[in-house]
């Protein structure tokens, strides 16, 4: 998929799991059961043992999924992971060096930021999406509303402490898409080995994120 595909596919969705977990194996079966369940993008991160070969074998498993690397502090890492099929690239914290990386590969990057200084600087340099993080930390949805203020054109992403609670605020104020991890990847359904625990959850969100913005819409009207 191009550049531009992909950013509209993960708009078009408005979730991205964040797969965080202690082995390769934990990390395929929360993956694969995310899909199921109807959200088919995936971030796998760093903190993932084997998590470039994780990523690859996702995206030959699962070629329709759009399968991004996550938490990464170094550009090498960022290679290797592109090498291996990642679609985009996200970190939590902005890093120039790995953005302008991304960018000139011609992929998606979702740098973290939280201040409005790192949002402006991320988005002049030409990032596709925002990501705002810890988010639910620093004011949750009355933060995301603060920002779109001024920011009104970036597409942000809530991310951190996003949960059933605060999901469908996070959309009512502005957030173009959420970045869920345990809330939806629970660590009782990953050791149970309970797939449709987290299939459930999966349509769950979906359902508040088509829900959050049919409400979004009504109000501009």
């Amino acid at each position: 998929m191009t550049r531009e595909e992909v950013r509209a596919r993960i708009a078009e969705i408005g979730i991205i799991p964040a797969v965080r977990l202690y082995s390769a194996e934990d990390a395929m079966f929360a993956a694969e059961a995310v899909c199921e369940g109807a959200i088919p993008i995936v971030e796998v991160t760093m903190t993932v043992p084997g998590a470039v070969d994780v990523i690859s074998q996702l995206t030959r498993r699962h070629p329709g999924v759009l399968v991004g690397a996550g938490t990464l502090f170094h550009v090498e890492k960022a290679r290797r992971c592109l090498d291996a099929g990642a679609a985009f690239l996200t970190m939590p914290g902005l890093d120039l060096e790995i953005v302008n990386f991304g960018l000139g590969r011609g992929v998606v990057v979702l740098p973290g930021a939280l201040t409005p200084t790192e949002v402006m600087a991320a988005w002049k340099a030409g990032c596709d999406f925002v990501k705002v993080f810890p988010c639910a930390a620093n004011g949750g949805p009355s933060y995301i509303r603060a920002l779109k203020g001024p920011f009104s054109e970036v597409p942000m992403i809530a991310s951190g402490g996003v949960n059933q609670t605060n999901a469908v605020d996070f959309i009512r104020a502005g957030a173009a898409a959420l970045g869920i991890g345990r809330d939806l990847i629970h660590q009782d359904a990953i050791r149970r080995r309970e797939r449709g625990w987290i299939v459930e959850l999966s349509r769950r969100y979906t359902k508040m994120v088509a829900e959050a913005r049919s409400i979004q819409r009504g109000s501009e009207v």
